[in-house]
């Protein structure tokens, strides 16, 4: 533990990672790259940055996020998981998509899991939105979501696509079926939004 905390106290005075990190900062604003955002974000954390560099990188990622997914929706794009950018923007929506469930906010929270459902093009990822909409569509609070339906043993933290729940205790065609109501709601809603387009 120690040799860590020394480790990075050696990094907040070394020179040629402080110049990376400002060319990555440089880099983010310039191409408006979310993927940049994180890179940056996961580096001033490691470094225990002030809260409001924190917030000011996080701001930016979840503002681009969204500027990204109303071009999309409006070109009728979708979300490739296997492009870096597209996954890294993704995630920022996800991750404000889950924040609200955590606020209790369902509503909210289900608008964007299935705007994410609707998005991104990879089935399994996708299926596993329509089951986070449907899960807040029920009603089920947050902590239960978490405490009692994911299962987070399986995950292969390798897998660029980790920091989505995509594991539960039930298999996914088993939860498709326990909220078949909430699903054809949803599936109606995205109909909706197809049609508004």
């Amino acid at each position: 533990m120690q040799e860590e905390e020394l480790d990075i106290e050696a990094l907040k005075k070394n020179e040629e990672f402080l110049g990376n990190l400002k060319d990555i900062a440089k880099e983010m604003r310039e191409e408006n790259s979310i993927a940049k955002g994180y890179q940056l974000l996961d580096a001033k954390l490691l470094l225990e940055a002030s809260e409001e560099e924190i917030n000011e990188i996080f701001s930016f990622i979840v503002n681009t996020a969204f500027d990204v997914l109303a071009e999309k929706l409006s070109t009728g794009g979708k979300f490739d998981m296997d492009d870096y950018e597209d996954l890294a923007t993704a995630r920022a929506i996800y991750e404000n998509g889950i924040q609200r469930y955590s606020e209790n906010e369902k509503k909210a929270s289900k608008e964007l899991f299935l705007i994410l459902y609707f998005t991104i093009k990879d089935g399994t990822l996708a299926e596993s939105m329509l089951i986070h909409a449907a899960v807040a569509m029920a009603g089920v609070s947050f902590d239960d979501f978490i405490e009692k339906m994911v299962d987070v043993s399986g995950v292969d933290e390798s897998d660029p696509t980790a920091f989505f729940i995509q594991t539960y205790v039930d298999p996914i065609d088993t939860l498709l079926k326990t909220y078949e109501k909430e699903i054809t709601k949803a599936k109606a809603e995205i109909k909706a939004l197809e049609a508004s387009m």
